[in-house]
């Protein structure tokens, strides 16, 4: 089977996904939204409204059918003008079966937006995070918009009618919707920062990439990952680095160490087969690039994992 990086991406990223609500407004309203460790998207299904972002900047208006993410690292406010004093989203009271509420003094209905949150703890958001730009704006009318405004529209029917599963339902149709946004990001790599989305963005790095994620135990070297991008080793070397940040072997030691740390959180396996896994023949080898890179050493990740704390913060 061919190596596919996003999907792989979104595993070792132990990515998840959550429809947490929506509310309606009108009148005059504001809503300050945060996301932490999660990745924010909120979608405008009725209406327009403005983003405004606690950094400054020009207000982001949003229009009906339009998407946005936001890598949740500054907290951002959804509002019908600026000055508005926000109400903070916890605040917000929830109708228990449809989870809309209700902002504004006005008795119409101006706006309607659904939000949820992409949960990006388990690696402490770097993969995922670092890839993406501080906001995505997915506007409805651009040629890829499509079938997120279906995954949209289904989300709202699985709100609405309260059916036995909506939970598990939601967080599916939420998870389709953050791939389809990735879709479009890849689309127009511009707008990227450097990092493994940018990268594979490249139709010629592309192939690289995919030989590294399909077998990354293999020793690749720099000749090997040049020559199937039908690239000398000093024209692909500085591409690669442009677009992902880092030089190719860099970005091959990372990807098997985020490799690692999902196997680390997630089985049991002796430390010394793990190593094996992603190209290592010395246990001692693999716990020292891994402690250079994650921050820790592997026993104390798997240790510190399994309690259920972020690895590296204790």
């Amino acid at each position: 089977m061919t190596a596919d990086p996003l999907s792989d991406a979104l595993a070792v990223a132990d990515a998840r996904s959550v429809f947490s609500g929506g509310f309606t407004a009108g009148g005059d309203w504001a809503i300050e939204l945060r996301g932490r460790d999660r990745l924010k998207v909120n979608a405008v299904l009725r209406g327009s409204c403005l983003l405004v972002r606690e950094t400054g900047g020009e207000p982001v208006r949003l229009a009906e059918g339009d998407v946005v993410v936001s890598d949740g690292r500054q907290p951002y406010t959804l509002c019908n003008r600026p000055g508005i004093e926000p109400t903070d989203s916890n605040d917000v009271v929830m109708d228990p079966v449809t989870r809309m509420g209700r902002l504004g003094q006005g008795e119409g209905v101006d706006v309607e937006c659904v939000s949820g949150h992409i949960d990006l703890s388990r690696d402490r958001g770097d993969l995922l995070r670092r890839a993406l730009p501080e906001l995505v704006h997915v506007r409805a009318d651009s040629p890829e918009a499509g079938v997120l405004r279906w995954l949209i529209g289904q989300l709202v029917a699985e709100m609405r009618a309260g059916r036995a599963g909506v939970e598990f339902v939601s967080a599916q149709l939420a998870q389709l919707m953050f791939v389809q946004v990735l879709r479009i990001c890849l689309t127009d790599s511009d707008g990227l920062p450097p990092g493994w989305l940018r990268a594979l963005a490249d139709e010629r790095l592309a192939p690289a990439l995919r030989l590294m994620h399909g077998d990354p135990a293999h020793p690749w070297q720099l000749e090997e990952l040049a020559q199937a991008a039908s690239m000398s080793r000093t024209t692909f070397a500085v591409r690669f680095k442009e677009a992902a940040g880092v030089p190719p072997l860099t970005y091959l030691l990372n990807w098997r160490m985020s490799l690692a740390a999902r196997a680390l959180r997630q089985d049991t396996a002796p430390v010394a087969a793990l190593a094996r896994s992603v190209g290592y023949t010395s246990e001692s080898a693999f716990s020292n690039a891994f402690k250079r890179t994650v921050g820790v050493a592997p026993r104390v990740y798997r240790v510190e994992a399994t309690a259920g704390t972020r690895p590296g913060d204790s």
